[in-house]
């Protein structure tokens, strides 16, 4: 396996202070019984002040078909994490990130989906903003919406169960049910 190889199919491990302890085959990492590692998700929003939620790929490993926040990802073995928030939306979404900022630094669940698949993860959350339309890569994405906040607080609280668990948790630090303001992505200044 090429070093290149290693970078793109490894996902750092964690101990439960958070401090790296290793690398892991990404395939291997997500089971019934995952192991802490780094994770991350954006939240992207338009000039209108619209956020864009996706709905995952029903060939993913965990939470198949599901809608979500705009992008999640695992940055590779010595990938800044902002590197990896930029490389996961051109990747998945086409899009060129702008005004990206650290909203939840220090972001952590454990969520067990219908199948027993668990997701385990220290995942810093971001909002970006973008100028373009997405173009969805349908290995990661069946379906997109931009939707304004405050309508993606009302589904949050009337159908969580109809949205990743970690949207709705990140979606209640954010502020989302309290603060939606319109043309201004939650938690910035």
């Amino acid at each position: 396996m090429s070093p290149t190889d290693i970078a793109t199919d490894f996902v750092v491990l964690l101990d439960e202070d958070g401090s790296e302890i290793g690398v892991a085959p990404k395939s291997s990492v997500h089971g019934s019984d995952t192991a802490l590692h780094l994770a991350f998700s954006c939240h992207v929003y338009n000039e209108r002040g619209e956020t864009l939620v996706t709905r995952r790929a029903l060939g993913k490993k965990t939470w198949p078909g599901v809608w979500t926040n705009s992008f999640c990802g695992h940055p590779r073995p010595a990938e800044p994490v902002i590197d990896a928030v930029r490389r996961h939306a051109q990747h998945e979404l086409g899009l060129t990130l702008r005004d990206i900022r650290l909203v939840l630094p220090l972001f952590r669940y454990r969520a067990v989906d219908a199948n027993g698949m668990v997701e385990h993860e220290v995942c810093p959350v971001y909002t970006a903003v973008v100028d373009d339309e997405p173009h969805l890569n349908p290995d990661e994405v069946v379906e997109g919406r931009w939707v304004e906040p405050a309508d993606l607080a009302v589904s949050l609280r009337a159908t969580p169960w109809a949205f990743s668990p970690w949207l709705v948790l990140q979606a209640e630090q954010m502020h989302v049910f309290d603060e939606a303001l319109p043309g201004r992505p939650p938690g910035a200044s």
